[in-house]
């Protein structure tokens, strides 16, 4: 999407005489691929045909009418976020303020609960349950095997990076490009540099987490891999590649033997989204599991608390419908067979 500054540079009239032609002319002056440009040209024309089909102007919307207009998208709710995330933008400029208070749209992005989220094809958030993060982190500790040099390198690189998902809760973006800098051997927390200073954080490392970085390290010395990423792709020192590191850590889930039990995948979110579980688990405050998440705004984790909320009171009712059956069972066993029904 557009940067944040200095986005639009049409005058205020220029928007009120002809938005369609004032947002070709921004579009014209930005370097974006010809793909991308038909994009939010045909994401702007949508959103002014809706204006003009509810009889109102961008300068007079209101929250209503640009929540409707989202929700109504047949599309996919970071679809959504996208066309929103555009629409603040421009009222940003167009109204001329500086009070994200006064931008009807930036309401609606706060708000966790909007029905526009509701997406007919959105996935509940995953956890992976205390059994399976158990069995898992188990794997991570088993033994490597008779491996050639090469494979037990990348193993033990590829059981380090699922310790950073599910015990530092980085992103993939963020493990690609973490350096031998980020971690002190037994230190408990990593650090996860930014482009923006402002967004540089301590993301705190579960126990587990830290033992296994430490072997990595180790491990990462002894077969001298070149450059200074943290988990690279090669002895050269390169970047994982996306792909490679999801290839990577579906192998690693796979062996522990998680996945066969699971209908869902343990991606690398969803081992975020455990890190995050455990912690709310053990009474830390969603403020401060925020901070190392490094979600920007504390709307984000209190939408993720509740969705493990909902998602604890899922496993209570499926346990306690599990121990209802056994005890049925039990009860119906030859040795009953003489109680009344």
């Amino acid at each position: 999407m557009p940067n944040t500054s200095d986005l639009f540079d049409q005058h205020r009239a220029d928007w009120q005489a002809d938005p369609h032609a004032a947002f070709d002319a921004w579009l014209a002056q930005q370097d974006f691929r010809a793909s991308s440009a038909d994009v939010y040209r045909a994401q702007w024309g949508n959103f002014l045909e809706w204006l003009s089909a509810k009889r109102t102007t961008l300068h007079a919307v209101q929250r209503p009418v640009i929540e409707q207009f989202i929700s109504q998208l047949d599309i996919r709710r970071p679809q959504r976020m996208r066309y929103l995330r555009l629409i603040e933008r421009v009222l940003d400029y167009v109204r001329e303020v500086e009070s994200a208070a006064t931008n009807p749209a930036r309401f609606i992005a706060q708000d966790g609960d909007a029905a526009w989220r509701k997406a007919r094809d959105n996935e509940p958030t995953g956890f992976l349950t205390h059994d399976e993060r158990g069995a898992l982190i188990a794997h991570l500790f088993s033994p490597l095997g008779d491996l050639a040099t090469g494979q037990r390198w990348r193993e033990r690189r590829d059981r380090a990076l699922v310790a950073a998902f599910l015990g530092a809760g980085v992103k993939t973006g963020e493990a690609a490009q973490l350096t031998v800098d980020c971690y002190a051997p037994g230190a408990p927390y990593v650090t996860v540099d930014a482009s923006n200073p402002l967004q540089i954080r301590q993301a705190r490392l579960a126990p587990f987490a830290v033992e296994l970085l430490d072997g990595w390290i180790t491990e990462r010395k002894a077969v001298g891999l070149a450059g200074t990423l943290l988990f690279p792709a090669a002895p050269s020192g390169r970047p994982m590649h996306k792909a490679t590191m999801l290839r990577a850590i579906d192998a690693v889930v796979a062996a522990s033997g998680i996945a066969a039990s699971r209908v869902a995948r343990a991606s690398p979110q969803t081992l975020r989204n455990t890190y995050a579980a455990e912690l709310f688990d053990d009474g830390t405050d969603p403020e401060r599991v925020g901070q190392w998440l490094g979600f920007q705004q504390s709307i984000s984790v209190h939408r993720l608390h509740r969705a493990w909320q909902e998602w604890m009171g899922e496993q209570i009712r499926e346990r306690d419908v599990a121990q209802a059956r056994a005890d049925t069972d039990d009860n119906s066993g030859p040795e009953n067979a003489h109680l009344p029904h």
